[in-house]
Order: structure tokens, then C-alpha cells, then sequence
């Protein structure tokens, strides 16, 4: 069954979940990540997607997992994905074993 709600992003979990309740400023915490300010405002808004690096580095500060936020990239890109039409595509035939 797919989904039909539109996954969170995940600076948007970022941003409510670990910076909102922390008092961060996106200054301060892209300060405390070693990257722009640029970089984790886009992430936060939506307008960059999470990448590896960036996971890693979410996780090193918030004692996460890289992968359990890479996961949630990988949901929000799936479901775009799955909102463009493919067209017909046809099966590859069956191999005798």
C-alpha cells in the first residue's frame, strides 16, 4: 500500500525536534557542526536534502544514528519518486533454474 501522506522532512524533525527545544540558533548549531550557516538554514528549510555527510554529522552531535536520518531521506525521496508517472514498463521474462 503506499503512503499518501508526504514524509517529514528531515530538517524539519531537525529543526522542532533537537534545535527548537535546545534554544539553538541555526548560528550556533551549524557553529557547533562545522558547517555554513547556509548549509543547515537549506536543510532545515527544506531546500536541501539530507546528505551523508550531513547525516553523520547530525548524529555525532545528537547521539543518533546517521542511518536512522538517512532513512528518513530515503522515505521523503521515495514517495517524490512515486508521484511522477513511470509509463508501462514490461517484466523482465522468468529464468529457467
Amino acid at each position: 500500500m503506499e503512503k499518501l501522506r508526504r514524509p517529514t522532512h528531515p530538517g524539519n524533525i531537525f529543526l522542532h525536534d533537537v534545535l527548537i527545544p535546545l534554544k539553538l540558533t541555526i548560528t550556533d548549531a551549524a557553529r557547533m557542526m562545522g558547517i555554513t550557516r547556509k548549509a543547515l538554514s537549506e536543510f532545515v528549510n527544506e531546500k536541501a536534502a539530507c546528505t551523508v555527510q550531513m547525516a553523520l554529522r547530525i548524529a555525532q552531535v545528537t547521539n543518533t544514528s546517521a542511518e536512522s536520518w538517512l532513512s528518513i531521506q530515503l522515505k521523503l525521496d521515495l514517495w517524490k519518486a512515486r508521484q511522477i508517472k513511470i509509463g508501462s514498463l514490461r517484466k523482465f521474462p522468468k529464468i529457467a533454474v
